[in-house]
């Protein structure tokens, strides 16, 4: 029978079997560097949101790509099903000026990789050169495996017709609030240049906040989000024309009556 002082007994003489492995030198010893990442640029930039397709304590380092990856943040990316339009990818016009892209990159293994691809249905996975993306914080990026980044499934070619915003597909607020949030937890100039480097603001933008007239109750940070959107290019063009539901459903009954877009 095992008793505490046999087991004792044992891991004593074991230890002393294998002196060396106690005083083995592990300096210099890397852990292994994960196959994936994704670079988020929109939604995936909040903790809280990426955590709920991955894991707990996915840890994310803040990224730029480069002009030269040769797309725009904009909205773009339609969500028929659910009716709103949400960031996406879309290639350079002919003379557009190329901008960078700032977001996130986290690691993704091979069970949760899937995961991410099932909630971007709507997106095409495409692999992102080392060279065109760079870390921004005082972490760096890992130089081994590949980071991909997420492209409204028709948008890749350089002719492809993005689906902007629209009456019955416009900009949610909500969603605004839950990437700025996102790009907040980096700081608010990280966030700011979230706003400046996003392409396609549009006239239809529904205020849908939970509590959109008393908005700082339900979404903390609304303040300042709203003011960087209000004072920031181009978003700030179109920020007047934020209107809450109950005007926006008359822009629609408006627009159903005379049979235009308005």
């Amino acid at each position: 029978m095992l008793t505490r002082r046999s087991f004792l007994a044992g891991a004593a003489a074991a230890l002393a079997a294998s002196p060396a492995a106690a005083n083995t030198n592990f300096w210099g010893r890397r852990l292994a560097t994960p196959p994936d990442f994704v670079f988020g640029y929109g939604s995936l930039m909040s903790t809280a949101s990426r955590e709920s397709t991955g894991r707990p304590g996915m840890h994310a380092l803040p990224a730029r790509l480069s002009p030269d990856f040769g797309y725009v943040r904009s909205w773009c990316a339609r969500a028929h099903r659910l009716g709103f339009t949400a960031l996406g990818l879309r290639p350079h016009r002919p003379g557009e000026e190329a901008w960078s892209i700032n977001g996130v990159v986290f690691a993704v293994d091979s069970e949760m990789l899937p995961r991410f691809d099932r909630r971007e249905s709507g997106y095409d996975r495409v692999a992102v050169p080392r060279a065109m993306i760079e870390g921004v914080s005082w972490e760096s990026l890992p130089e081994g495996g590949t980071t991909w980044a997420y492209v409204p499934k028709g948008l890749s070619a350089p002719s492809a017709r993005p689906l902007f915003p629209e009456l019955k597909y416009p900009v949610l607020q909500s969603y605004v609030d839950l990437c700025l949030e996102g790009a907040l937890e980096h700081g608010v100039e990280f966030a700011r240049e979230v706003v400046a480097t996003t392409a396609d603001w549009d006239r239809f933008w529904l205020n849908d906040r939970e509590i959109a007239r008393r908005p700082w109750v339900a979404t903390k940070q609304s303040s300042v989000i709203d003011d960087l959107l209000a004072t920031t290019p181009p978003a700030s063009a179109a920020f007047p024309d934020r209107l809450y539901s109950e005007d926006y459903a008359v822009r629609i009954l408006r627009a159903q009556t005379q049979g235009t877009a308005q």
